[in-house]
């Protein structure tokens, strides 16, 4: 199974995380990771790429666990200065998210690839979901909990999908052209979470997976949950505010949200963490 993060020098120890959950789930499977990332900056901020230390880090513990696997970090600084998102550039939009939407033209990413975010633990197998019939399919992610209310499309409901998880048919995407429109789409658009609203606007081929793939590490988390993801969210109670707990903060983790299930590897992350 071959997976992949687009993330800068601040998602290393996310990435971690998700690593050490990803080889406890698949308990000695071959998996082969890839890693995006680049050099970037903009008017009022700068950005580090990930790592090559911290890519060496993860890779010798993803071929400890099995010797065939393997990960690869590639710089698509090139790519975007390319086509860089022109009209969402002084967005909060964090540039890195759009890296997922260079794959078409890496030839290194395979025909079949899982995209995951930096801030997801994977807690069963994803074999069942990775190995599915992608015929006629461009995505596969999981209906978003938020956006199916307010992001969807005027003609439909519950039809946006999270980008956060996202399983990807690269020669359906090549052939349809997906990535490449939404590229352009991105460099002439101003949109809220440009590359997520961007994607749902132009893929006309995305099918929408069971909740028991990807839960929102609040809402009904479930002990079937393949994937727990830890979105920022909305609490209404006693106040109107938004909420973001991350995996790596281990203590709001606790004090927050009140979630113990992930101790023993949240534990071996604070072991390990120090070494990125």
């Amino acid at each position: 199974m071959t997976f992949f993060f687009v993330v800068d020098h601040n998602a290393e120890r996310g990435v971690l995380i998700a690593v050490l959950s990803l080889l406890k789930a698949e308990r000695g499977e071959e998996v082969h990771v890839y890693i995006l990332t680049m050099r970037a900056k903009s008017k009022s901020r700068s950005f580090k790429p990930f790592s090559q230390h911290a890519a060496d880090f993860i890779r010798s513990l993803i071929v400890a666990d099995n010797p065939n696997s393997s990960l690869e970090l590639i710089d698509c600084t090139e790519n975007f200065i390319k086509e860089p998102p022109t009209a969402n550039m002084g967005t909060r939009f964090t540039p890195y998210a759009m890296l997922r939407l260079f794959a078409d033209e890496l030839p290194q990413i395979p025909d079949r690839i899982l995209y995951l975010d930096d801030d997801v633990i994977i807690r069963r197998p994803v074999d069942q979901f990775y190995t599915q019939d992608l015929t006629g399919t461009e995505l596969v992610g999981l209906l978003d909990y938020f956006g199916r209310f307010f992001f969807h499309n005027q003609k439909k409901i519950f039809d946006y999908l999270n980008s956060g998880v996202l399983l990807l048919n690269m020669p359906e995407i090549k052939r349809t052209g997906l990535f490449k429109r939404v590229r352009h789409l991105m460099q002439v658009k101003k949109m809220f979470l440009p590359d997520q609203t961007a994607t749902n606007i132009l893929a006309k081929e995305k099918r929408f997976a069971p909740k028991k793939v990807q839960r929102d590490r609040q809402y009904k988390l479930q002990d079937r949950s393949v994937i727990q993801h830890f979105t920022t969210s909305f609490r209404f109670w006693p106040y109107f505010r938004t909420q973001t707990v991350k995996p790596w903060d281990v203590k709001r983790v606790h004090s927050v949200l009140h979630l113990h299930e992930n101790d023993d590897l949240l534990n071996e992350y604070l072991k390990l963490k120090d070494q990125l």
